[in-house]
């Protein structure tokens, strides 16, 4: 990761973020924005490879940002810092394309473990957050569930790993457009709307 924005309004908090990050990636530039405001015009200065969101900012819901992130600047990996996580606040940056979500009680050196991960395609989750999506998975009628075809499974175990459409796409040898029609029938199989989530339906299905 070259380049981070944290959206944090806290000056405590906007602390422990940039010290995970320094540990997580010693060579990116961190910028600091404290409201969707500020978060807009770093975006409109230069797109950043990782994006840490608060959720309850003073001008607005970070999920909004984190929605904003994911339509028009999708290469963006959009993670939640939240003190909360709380179901309602917690699918609902899933549903708007959230990569990841952290708890910020979390000490630097932990964040930044669980930072690094990305590099390899996991999600950054905090683990108690984990522990809640795997659950509400298991918590699903099976009726509700589609089975996935032998094709389906490729790609949502290269989706877990973190590749993207077109680097899936030539792993399989398929184009890009057939990646985004099998995506978009695995999300509606699976009732899930976000890499992080597919990446634990992977793991909850024995994929990976």
């Amino acid at each position: 990761m070259k380049d981070v924005l944290i959206v944090e309004d806290l000056p405590e908090a906007a602390s422990l973020l940039i010290e995970a990050v320094a540990m997580a990636f010693p060579e990116a530039c961190v910028r600091v924005a404290c409201d969707l405001a500020q978060a807009a015009a770093a975006l409109a200065e230069r797109v950043p490879d990782l994006a840490l969101v608060d959720l309850g900012l003073p001008d607005g819901d970070g999920t909004e940002l984190i929605g904003t992130l994911t339509l028009r600047h999708p290469r963006c990996t959009a993670v939640v810092s939240s003190i909360t996580g709380e179901d309602s606040k917690l699918f609902a940056a899933l549903q708007a394309g959230a990569q990841g979500y952290v708890l910020k009680e979390h000490p630097p050196d932990q964040l930044a473990a669980l930072l690094t991960g990305i590099a390899q395609g996991q999600p950054p989750l905090s683990p108690a957050i984990a522990r809640r999506l795997l659950g509400h998975f298991r918590q699903q009628p099976a009726t509700m569930i589609s089975p996935l075809s032998a094709r389906e499974n490729e790609v949502l175990v290269l989706l877990a790993r973190g590749l993207r459409l077109n680097e899936i796409g030539v792993e399989l040898g398929i184009s890009r457009y057939t990646v985004g029609d099998h995506v978009k029938h695995i999300y509606e199989k699976l009732n899930i709307a976000s890499r992080a989530e597919a990446a634990l339906r992977a793991k909850s299905l024995g994929l990976i």
